[in-house]
């Protein structure tokens, strides 16, 4: 581990909390190398606190011998710059030198933009068109994930309950696509259908009845349920109640077959789980409205949204994404829908103090063309996730795959020059037809982190635009 990386025990005993968990995360990246010698990690989990527990796991046991101790629960605390990052920062001189070439590789299409900052003092080291607002497909999760995490913090779960009604009970939806009705994983803290069910069944039969009408309420949630892409594989109709992300088979993240009444399944699912606890559910559920003052009789809620964001950017995952905007819309008082949840997005760069001339929201997942995002939005969006000022943005920075370790950087940087990067890149990756984008963060050989992000929007070779922006997070890494 580079000399900027140590920390001293006494300096260790000394440090707050939050300069120990960001210490943490500097070093998942800088020892990621080794971690995957140790051993390969399953790259969707388990979420634990924020943080991902393989990687929380590993580094500690690569970092033993600094007295290195496990990662507090509840999301990452953020010290006053990331620990770790105090060497050097490249010379923007150098930084262009190494980039420019690349940027010329044909593969990358007539415009590509691209920003590159310090991430500890802000510093512009390189930019090209990184003012430009172009299609960024996935990377725009880097946004909504910052929006989300404004708007409510990091510790907000999303809650789906049972409420009496007029005639039985609703399954009221909260906007969670995470529940589900499956057994969860050891380790996983996802709201749990049967869990529902459990609670429901109880109170019912404590109120002397052991059958009921069911009826649901996807109120929460407005505008339409179909992404303007229609019916896709990477994502369900948006509804405030769903089951495992409305998907037809056993995956849980990645393309999959979905259910075209998200809501109508989950409550049929309830109604199934009601019976094999005693309870029989009369006729078929139907939607309806909890009355308002409704007695709550039961509730399940998420894993906090730090588990969320995380798992979002981690898997690339559509259903969060656009989970995560419509709860922004819901606490800034916005419709939610993707009218609603684009401006409400809006609204919190700008609170930010982003750079957002051009910017457009139109969904939350990156997967309608006319999203707007600039190279400089994004790069300036890293680098004020790690600072003191901006703690509850960290898990945008955790969340972000590692080159050659996890999710959809698990199969990129594993030969040739490109394996330079394993393990010093985290980046979010964003692939369209025609488009390609990668933003992230590199630590250099002194140990300094640096925020960039790179955006194509006119490829043809996506493969090739794909070894492109991987030697250009490389180049970042080597820069000096």
């Amino acid at each position: 581990m580079p000399g900027s990386m140590r920390w001293q025990a006494g300096r260790w005993r000394d440090a707050t909390a939050a300069q120990r968990g960001t210490a943490r995360f500097v070093a998942v990246s800088t020892v990621a190398g080794l971690l995957v010698a140790a051993g390969a990690v399953a790259a969707t989990g388990p979420w634990d606190g924020g943080q991902r527990t393989a990687e929380r796991t590993r580094a500690a046991a690569a970092d033993r011998a600094e007295r290195a101790r496990p990662a507090p629960s509840g999301p990452p605390p953020a010290g006053p710059v990331l620990i770790g990052a105090g060497g050097r920062a490249p010379a923007a001189a150098g930084v262009a030198a190494a980039l420019e070439p690349l940027l010329r590789d044909g593969a990358l299409g007539p415009h590509v933009s691209a920003a590159v900052l310090d991430a500890t003092t802000g510093e512009r080291l390189f930019g090209s068109d990184e003012g430009a607002a172009v299609t960024p497909a996935s990377t725009v999760k880097l946004v909504t994930s910052a929006a989300a995490l404004s708007a409510l913090g990091a510790d907000h779960r999303i809650e789906t309950t049972v409420t009496l009604g007029t005639d039985g009970i609703v399954l009221v939806g909260g906007g969670d696509p995470t529940l589900t009705a499956r057994p969860a994983p050891s380790g996983e803290r996802f709201a749990s259908l049967p869990a529902l069910a459990d609670a429901t069944a109880r109170a019912l039969k404590a109120r002397g009845t052991d059958r009921t009408k069911l009826s649901y309420d996807v109120s929460r949630y407005t505008g339409p349920a179909q992404h303007p892409i229609g019916p896709n594989e990477n994502l369900a109709p948006v509804s405030a109640l769903m089951v495992d992300e409305g998907r037809l088979d056993d995956s849980d993240h990645g393309p999959a077959e979905r259910t075209a009444d998200p809501a109508g399944d989950a409550a049929r699912k309830f109604a199934a789980l009601l019976a094999d606890r005693g309870v029989r559910v009369e006729g078929d559920p139907a939607e309806g409205r909890s009355p308002a003052g409704a007695r709550r009789i039961a509730s399940v809620a998420s894993a906090p949204l730090s588990d969320l964001v995380e798992r979002a950017l981690t898997n690339s995952d559509n259903d969060i994404a656009e989970a995560l905007a419509r709860q922004t819309a819901l606490a800034d008082g916005q419709p939610a829908s993707f009218e609603g949840s684009g401006r409400a997005v809006a609204a919190r760069v700008a609170k930010l103090g982003l750079p957002a001339d051009g910017a457009r929201f139109a969904d939350g997942s990156g997967l309608d063309r006319s999203d707007r995002v600039s190279a400089g939005l994004l790069a300036r969006l890293l680098a004020r996730a790690g600072e003191r000022g901006a703690p509850e943005l960290r898990p945008v920075l955790t969340g972000l795959p590692v080159a050659g370790f996890s999710g959809t950087l698990q199969g990129r940087y594993g030969a040739g020059d490109a394996g330079a990067g394993r393990g010093v890149v985290r980046a979010k990756t964003g692939t369209l037809t025609g488009v390609n984008t990668l933003a992230g963060t590199a630590v250099t050989g002194s140990g300094r982190l640096v925020a960039f992000a790179f955006m194509a929007d006119g490829t043809s070779d996506p493969e090739g635009a794909q070894r492109a922006l991987d030697a250009l997070a490389v180049a970042v890494a080597a820069a000096r």
